[in-house]
């Protein structure tokens, strides 16, 4: 884990949109931040500056692994500890841990710039107006095809609008030619898979938010299986590691080892600092199943937690940091796509991006339009962590000789049913 405390000067003309905060005593807020892209540098930039207005107070940010926020984070909150904001992605799952800041944000600013994603952040409940936090940046799954290998074996390029089968196909025929180890790779995750299971007409949940286990989900771990049965994907890498633990593959692709990688736009920065001209790559529209051509969106949320000492603090701190100055910052540095609404219309400007993850940008958001309700539908369930562990734990064990399709349809209904009972049975 990564701590850093805010001490440095920054030459950064951030908006200082506050009123200060007195204290009688120093008052010290906690942030968690994943380590992937600049981390939590940015962040510790911007709140130097809050720093600044508010005497008194220190933003402590720690940088932490993904895994951390998926599996340690929720044992914290489940015992009333752990840091007071933190920037995670089980935005429904870890909503019954949130504190309510709208006493302490601009209210309508929010609204007006998040409106339909601070609702992933009310556990499902349509009637709900609380702010929990703000959204930092969309994320849309996605294909990263190596252009060199498919040029130095001949194959063409498959168009927008080809089926997943006709990539598996395309792929298979240039690791052949160019004896390159893996044709595609899916991140071992059940967000990853998703994508696949609604474009083979999987529900997942349905609007009353009953989860919802159906003959697309089974087409696409059929399929999904198979591609692993004829070598398409690798055996050992979703069948290699046990339970639900997630499993990211990009290193391979960044390595040129993999034809296909699919993953999403989180890791286009890395992209474009670690592959440079080694080789051509290129994101591509989304693989077309049965029922339609969607990716997965995402994101992360910036929270604050219930147990907080200094939740008005801690409110204000995400409204400095949800000034548009700092917004475009951050987004722009990440080489990130934005959520708010206002960065959408207008645009963000990426001057560190080069010309191939712009382009690259450009095809992930030209998804958002495509994607399917079911979606943004499971996006924002409270139980899709419980849906997408079980789909990865249950999928692996099926690769793994251990259950038969059936029985892992079977497993997920029943993976998925025993966590909303353990949540007392509301949907």
């Amino acid at each position: 884990m990564k701590r850093t405390t805010l001490r440095t000067t920054t030459a950064l003309a951030l908006v200082l949109a506050l009123a200060p905060i007195t204290a009688a005593h120093a008052q010290q807020i906690t942030l968690w931040a994943g380590d992937t892209g600049t981390g939590g540098e940015i962040f510790a930039e911007m709140g130097k500056a809050f720093e600044a207005e508010n005497p008194g107070v220190t933003v402590v940010v720690e940088e932490v692994s993904y895994q951390t926020l998926v599996e340690s984070l929720p044992v914290q909150l489940e015992a009333g500890e752990g840091p007071d904001i933190a920037i995670i992605t089980d935005l429904g799952g870890l909503s019954r841990f949130y504190q309510d800041i709208t006493p302490y944000v601009d209210a309508a600013y929010f609204e007006k710039e998040w409106g339909q994603t601070l609702q992933w952040l009310r556990g499902g409940d349509a009637t709900s107006t609380a702010i929990y936090g703000m959204p930092t940046t969309l994320t849309v799954n996605g294909a990263y095809v190596n252009l060199t290998l498919f040029e130095q074996a001949g194959v063409p390029v498959p168009a927008e609008g080809a089926t997943w089968q006709e990539w598996a196909e395309a792929t298979r025929q240039v690791a052949e030619a160019t004896n390159t180890e893996f044709a595609m790779e899916m991140d071992r995750s059940g967000h990853r898979f998703a994508s696949l299971a609604i474009s083979y007409g999987a529900q997942l949940v349905d609007e009353q938010g009953r989860p919802v286990v159906d003959d697309g989900l089974r087409a696409a771990i059929e399929q999904f299986v198979a591609w692993h049965q004829d070598g398409t994907m690798p055996m050992d890498l979703w069948g290699a590691v046990g339970g639900a633990t997630h499993r990211e593959l990009f290193s391979d692709f960044l390595n040129a080892n993999a034809v296909l990688y699919f993953g999403g736009s989180w890791t286009l920065a890395q992209m474009d600092s670690e592959v440079g001209d080694l080789f051509d790559w290129a994101v591509v529209p989304a693989p077309c199943g049965p029922s339609s051509c969607t990716v997965m969106p995402g994101g992360g949320a910036m929270t604050v937690f219930s147990h907080t000492q200094n939740a008005e603090i801690a409110g204000k701190l995400i409204n400095f940091f949800a000034q548009p100055e700092n917004l475009d910052h951050y987004i722009s540095t990440e080489v990130e796509i934005p959520s708010a609404a206002s960065q959408i219309a207008n645009g963000v400007e990426y001057p560190t991006a080069s010309a191939r993850t712009s382009e690259a940008l450009a095809t992930f958001i030209n998804q958002i339009p495509k994607m399917d309700a079911a979606a943004y539908r499971f996006q924002g369930w409270r139980y899709q962590r419980a849906m997408m562990n079980a789909l990865t734990t249950r999928i692996s064990q099926v690769l793994n000789s251990e259950l038969t399709v059936d029985a892992a349809m079977e497993r997920i209904e029943e993976d998925v049913d025993l966590a909303i009972q353990a949540a007392g049975g509301q949907s």
